[in-house]
């Protein structure tokens, strides 16, 4: 049963608010059990950590001690909705953190168009069945979870990892990501380390834009709320055996989005928040003013039925859940017509992120901490399937000036289709032939996208401070026979936390920022700008991972470059 917003006023700014939750995570009495010389107990199912004047009792297992669902921020519910995220006062009692607290509130997850109407319903109830399934969302949601070697003590001082999951920046959830398998290998490594996640508010409630909101200053609440996690990490994480000064940022997509807004943000100073950056599949994307969201915000004004209020941010505070939830689930996403314009993501607000990502790195006015970053090769291809009826140039060259470069002219849009010819050799899935065509467009229009959103930012950052901050690069073409998709945004999670090399490698870079070390299956060579160098994960039973050339369409990528610093989204 959910609690009123009276009773969570009540409780605000008490050790006790997890009481008030709706899914009731904690269970609050008076306990004070002393550690043992590790978190875990000796009867090895639960783990004791002690923070303020609180103790918290996780789970272990056995490798690993898990403290999951804790609470690092004030509920954003009610009038807290929709504003600037506040840490909690210093924990009392005894917190139960054995399960993972929901997920922030999830926008639908809607699916492209197929041609089997009968099969394409079939695979939407499987998907929304299985996906809220893993993710249950409520807004009261920001909670953090730490997994630490089971015989760490706070005497440990560990490095740490924290992660941030990808999702469009609407959806997603720490639940379906294990920190534990990280771990466990770390250990196996004798490389032990920490593993950190936390939820962040998503879609309209973590990312709104337009005029309100910057007048406001409640801009980009999500990044905030992730900001406030990482001075969580900084106050906390020496509980649990980590080092607060050895934190290393970790994300895929949207995560790795974020990781680099962090770098860029507050003029570059990370303020000790971390010494790493790992970015998988995302970077300084090119984004403008917050303004230039206003329509996305006007929609969901009308759609919560808030445009007849003269105040309608103060509307949207008030306005029942299940109709702003409504309101989010009808806005684009990410397998929307429009592709990979989000409607939701981080926007230039003037007070959190001042400028476009990409000029922050043209001024240096980026954390110069060593870094990893990556792609997958064939980013672009699931986000254009939704544009299949495209056909022709003419009409590839209104959808991009329709959409992802609203503002540029007829010759720069005209130019970029030159560098992207319509030539299906050329195109996304890469290095397929002609295979994949599902129309004359379809892959180059999946190769824009690809390029603008994920493999130009990379590529712009690595141009910039490869030459001033260590770096490592990879790009992940494993998959390339899977049909109309190829390597495929999102396959190098698999890498990552499946069991894979990158896993290792990620865990040596934690350890002691370079990504190298004596399990890694080859060594990873730091990038050089006069002669760039990748790791390549691939399909290929005796060499599967290898360094070549990171040269692919150089000319191609100046001019997303260029064209992206007059035309950011």
């Amino acid at each position: 049963m959910r609690i009123s917003c009276v009773l969570v006023a009540l409780f605000a700014g008490q050790a006790s608010l997890a009481l008030v939750t709706h899914f009731e995570p904690f269970v609050v009495q008076k306990h004070n059990a002393p550690l043992t010389a590790g978190f875990c107990d000796g009867i090895g199912s639960t783990a004791n950590a002690r923070l303020d004047k609180a103790t918290f009792t996780g789970i272990c297992s056995l490798k690993t001690a898990k403290f999951l669902g804790i609470p690092y921020a004030q509920p954003p519910i009610c009038d807290r909705r929709l504003r600037v995220p506040n840490a909690l006062p210093p924990y009392k009692g005894h917190y139960m953190v054995q399960k993972y607290g929901p997920s922030c509130p999830q926008q639908r997850l809607v699916l492209p168009r197929l041609h089997d109407t009968k099969l394409e319903g079939h695979i939407k109830n499987i998907t929304a069945r299985l996906y809220e399934g893993l993710t249950p969302d409520h807004e009261d949601c920001l909670t953090i979870n730490v997994v630490t070697p089971k015989d760490a003590t706070p005497k440990s001082k560990l490095p740490v990892v924290v992660w941030f999951f990808g999702g469009g920046f609407e959806i997603g959830g720490t639940s379906t990501y294990d920190g534990g398998l990280i771990v466990a290998r770390s250990i196996q490594l004798g490389e032990p380390i920490l593993f950190v996640s936390m939820n962040y508010r998503l879609s309209a409630l973590g990312f709104l834009p337009g005029k309100e909101v910057k007048k406001a200053k409640v801009g980009n609440l999500g990044l905030q709320d992730q900001r406030l996690a990482l001075k969580w990490v900084q106050k906390y994480i020496s509980a649990f055996g980590g080092d607060p000064s050895k934190v290393t940022i970790w994300g895929e997509s949207a995560g790795a989005i974020s990781v680099a807004m962090h770098m860029v943000v507050n003029n570059g100073k990370q303020q000790g928040l971390f010494r790493g950056a790992i970015m998988q599949s995302g970077g300084p994307i090119p984004v403008g003013d917050i303004e230039n969201g206003q329509k996305y915000y006007d929609a969901l004004v009308k759609n919560a039925a808030c445009d007849h209020s003269r105040d309608t941010l103060a509307c949207l505070r008030k306005v029942p859940y299940s109709r702003l939830k409504y309101a989010m689930d009808i806005s684009p996403n990410f397998f929307a017509y429009q592709g990979l314009t989000l409607a939701w993501l981080p926007r230039v607000d003037g007070v959190f992120l001042t400028e476009n990502p990409q000029k922050a790195v043209q001024r240096g006015h980026v954390a110069s901490v060593p870094m990893i970053t990556g792609n997958c090769d064939d980013e672009g291809s699931m986000f254009s399937v939704s544009s299949l009826n495209v056909t022709n140039t003419a009409q590839t060259a209104t959808y991009f000036k329709s959409f992802m470069l609203p503002t540029a002219s007829k010759e720069e849009v005209d130019l970029l289709l030159k560098y992207y010819p319509e030539n299906p050799e050329a195109g996304c899935p890469f290095d397929t032939g002609t295979r994949n065509a599902l129309t004359s467009q379809f892959k180059r229009i999946a190769a824009v996208q690809g390029d603008i959103v994920f493999h130009g930012p990379r590529r712009f950052l690595l141009k910039y401070r490869a030459g001033k901050q260590r770096s490592w690069a990879f790009i992940h073409k494993r998959g390339k026979n899977v049909p109309f998709i190829g390597s495929a945004h999102a396959t190098d999670l698999i890498n990552s936390f499946g069991g894979g090399e990158l896993m290792d490698y990620v865990i040596y870079f934690t350890r002691n920022l370079n990504p190298n070390g004596k399990a890694a299956t080859i060594p990873w060579p730091q990038y050089n700008l006069k002669k760039p160098t990748a790791l390549i994960f691939r399909d290929d039973a005796l060499l599967p991972v290898i360094t070549d050339k990171d040269d692919y369409r150089t000319a191609a990528l100046n001019y997303i470059a260029v064209l992206s610093l007059r035309r950011p989204i």
